[in-house]
């Protein structure tokens, strides 16, 4: 066995072990005994610090705090076994049959390769397990060496900057406003060439929508880009998202299915934020998503004017070497008239339509005829109805008001002018 002591993720694992025999060894569990801790605390599983879920018995920790009190934290360092990667159980005809086999059928899996060895008589079933063969397979890299659905993936980026944004979700903290925990959701958009963060804003919900109002604000700000490289999910596949991709000229771009690396830069950029600020942030500071974003607009402004060590310079200096190249929305208005979500109804004979359960008053012109409706889901003031080129408002509902408002239709009953039956 050799010691990994100066591996920083052996130092976090004898630290995680620690923490959970510290009780224990400090005298301060509440248990009965040490055993009934032990039992109570690995009722439950564990995420380790590199990310994996584990379940422990409770011998295990018994078995720590042994090496602990023995050898202190050295005693619960992680150990590499000085044979990792080579069988104990595996003769050599059996690895050359292995080999063999992989170089004839690629594709082969071990489970079936475990089958042939039994068959052939290269090994005993009750002498080797299929873990052992899975373990050599894994530990030689035989399962994806020559794996031929392996993607020939090239190094890549655009010429210029804006010639694509690359955009995608990632889950993060959780904060407590108004005394309710949330998780939010950061989006963010990265633009290829000069590795700029153009876009990002933390968000309660994982939407469409949300999506829109951050690539609106990397556009106004950094410009339009030529292509937009989006994943599958229903955030960035949607009709509304076509529809703002075609006004603006976009190029609207998907990954294929399940295949994160394909926008590695985002995803890297993603890993960068968590890394080096939020895995070091603590959530309870903040009160609210928009303090939360205060933060992020801090940090990505950071992040924009230091050198990223890919490209040897700043974002923001290599963007503005190519900002010769980028295209600037035509105004204010135009892109505000892009973004805007565009659906079809029928006009009810009360003049009304519903969007999202919600009712709207419309002209009476547009009674039983199907109009679009053009608005923005938080803006819902300024939603109108775009008819043979022009723009005609519309407003929600109030039916008490319309209760009290006066017809012009001269064919209309006035009711307060009737007597009431004495029959009735």
């Amino acid at each position: 066995m050799k010691s990994t002591f100066n591996d920083q993720a052996a130092i976090d694992m004898a630290y995680f072990r620690f923490s959970l025999i510290a009780p224990v060894i400090q005298g301060t569990f509440t248990d009965p005994t040490k055993t009934a801790y032990y039992r109570r605390v690995t009722e439950k599983s564990f995420t380790l610090p590199n990310g994996r879920v584990m379940v422990y018995n409770p011998k295990t920790l018994e078995k720590w705090e042994e090496y602990y009190r023995k050898k202190g934290m050295d005693g619960l360092m992680p150990r590499e076994r000085c044979d990792s990667g080579k069988t104990r159980v595996l003769n050599e005809t059996a690895v050359a049959e292995i080999f063999r086999l992989k170089e004839k059928f690629p594709r082969i899996n071990a489970t079936l390769i475990y089958t042939k060895l039994i068959e052939d008589g290269f090994i005993n079933q009750h002498q080797v397990s299929l873990s052992s063969v899975q373990r050599f397979i894994k530990h030689n890299n035989l399962k994806s060496a020559v794996n031929p659905n392996q993607k020939d993936r090239k190094a890549f980026e655009e010429e210029y900057p804006c010639g694509m944004y690359q955009a995608d979700t990632s889950y993060t903290c959780y904060i407590n406003e108004n005394g309710k925990a949330k998780r939010t959701y950061l989006i963010q958009i990265v633009d290829d060439h000069s590795r700029l963060i153009v876009g990002s804003r933390f968000f309660y919900n994982d939407n469409a929508y949300n999506f829109q109002l951050v690539l609106k604000e990397a556009i106004a700000r950094y410009g339009l880009c030529s292509k937009l490289y989006l994943d599958n999910g229903s955030t960035y596949a949607n009709r509304q998202v076509t529809l703002i991709c075609g006004s603006l000229g976009i190029v609207k771009l998907h990954t294929p299915v399940r295949d994160g690396a394909s926008k590695a830069k985002v995803e890297r950029s993603f890993r960068t934020v968590k890394e080096t600020w939020l895995y070091g942030f603590d959530p309870s500071t903040v009160s609210s998503l928009g303090e939360l974003n205060r933060h992020l607009a801090e940090y990505v402004r950071k992040r924009n004017t230091s050198v990223n060590r890919t490209i040897g310079e700043a974002p923001v200096e290599r963007y503005q070497k190519g900002i010769a190249h980028v295209r600037i929305p035509k105004s204010k208005e135009w892109l505000d008239e892009c973004f805007m979500n565009r659906i079809t109804r029928k006009v009810n004979l009360d003049s009304t339509i519903s969007i999202d359960s919600v009712y709207y008053d419309v002209p009476l012109q547009f009674i039983r005829s199907k109009v679009e409706i053009r608005y923005l889901p938080d803006h819902m003031q300024e939603a109108y109805i775009f008819f043979d080129g022009k723009k005609y408002p519309i407003r929600q509902t109030n039916r008490v008001e319309n209760g009290h408002t006066k017809r012009k239709n001269q064919h209309a009953i006035d009711y307060s002018r009737m007597e009431v039956s004495k029959n009735v």
